[in-house]
């Protein structure tokens, strides 16, 4: 089965992103559009909605949704939440990507 693995530290950030919100039932919704410096760009939002193309997964207590055609460009990828000098933010590890942009949201397999 293809999954996304969602870290604790992005869980984390996640569930705390959803109480900013002051909307429990809200998802973390994932997925891939065409566009960007390498061809692909990641999507990442909160959604309260799915669809009948979405595969659902519970990890660290947050629901994950992944539209079955991004799931099949995103299978193994690792969504973390990293802080450090430069900032905070969702950084993503895509086994299949052959090459990704500078910025980090942008790849290409």
């Amino acid at each position: 089965m293809s999954q996304v693995i969602l870290t604790e530290s992005a869980a984390q950030r996640v569930q705390t992103l959803i109480s900013m919100e002051g909307k429990p039932n809200l998802m973390l919704r994932l997925g891939v559009s065409g566009g960007g410096c390498s061809g692909f760009q990641y999507n990442i939002e909160l959604d309260d909605k799915t669809n009948e193309d979405d595969v659902v997964s519970e990890q660290h207590g947050v629901k994950l949704v992944v539209d079955q055609t991004s799931l099949e460009i995103l299978d193994g990828t690792q969504v973390d939440f990293v802080e450090d000098l430069m900032g905070a933010s969702f950084q993503f590890k895509n086994p299949q990507a052959t090459s990704t942009c500078g910025c980090g949201t942008s790849f290409s397999v």
